[in-house]
């Protein structure tokens, strides 16, 4: 276990899960989006939720883009954040100046400060795992499980500006 949980706890408050804490779920489920291109398609809320529950793990100036990108996908879906994510890829291919397009995500809250929260109601670590694979229930099962880490993430963040 590489996040020192302090009592069996991982960093954004969950308690370990049979494959350890959520930095262990999360590189497995890194592994396994390699060989499963389907399941790769979670691949950014992935990643934003993750980086959003555990910041000390991020680098501080992209939280605010990865909270809004969260609000893009639980707003218009997964095939939106999909198509944003493409569009940068172009543009970044085209040699734009600035490091990211923060225009399709300008609708959306910033991420709130005196963060981070200190618990999520949905984390990686109580991820199913079996059979060796975080998608045996069908990869329909495993986006609807990301969708409600990505909910959770948002929920908290927003939870801590009241």
């Amino acid at each position: 276990m590489t996040e020192s949980p302090v009592g069996g706890r991982c960093d954004c408050g969950a308690i370990a899960g049979p494959l350890g804490t959520c930095v262990d779920y999360y590189h497995a489920i890194l592994s396994e989006e390699q060989t499963d291109p389907h399941m790769y398609r979670w691949h950014a809320p992935v990643v934003c939720a993750y980086l959003l529950q555990h910041p000390s793990r991020a680098h501080e100036k992209y939280l605010d883009g990865q909270f809004r990108q969260l609000q893009l996908y639980l707003d218009k879906g997964l095939d939106a954040l999909l198509r944003v994510a493409a569009h940068q890829v172009a543009r970044n291919r085209h040699g734009a100046r600035s490091s990211y397009d923060m225009a399709p995500l300008a609708a959306y809250e910033p991420l709130p400060p005196g963060g981070p929260p200190r618990h999520f109601r949905a984390t990686f670590c109580r991820l199913p795992f079996r059979d060796g694979s975080f998608v045996s229930a069908g990869h329909l099962a495993y986006g609807h499980r990301i969708e409600a880490i990505a909910e959770a993430t948002v929920e908290s963040w927003r939870s801590i500006q009241d």
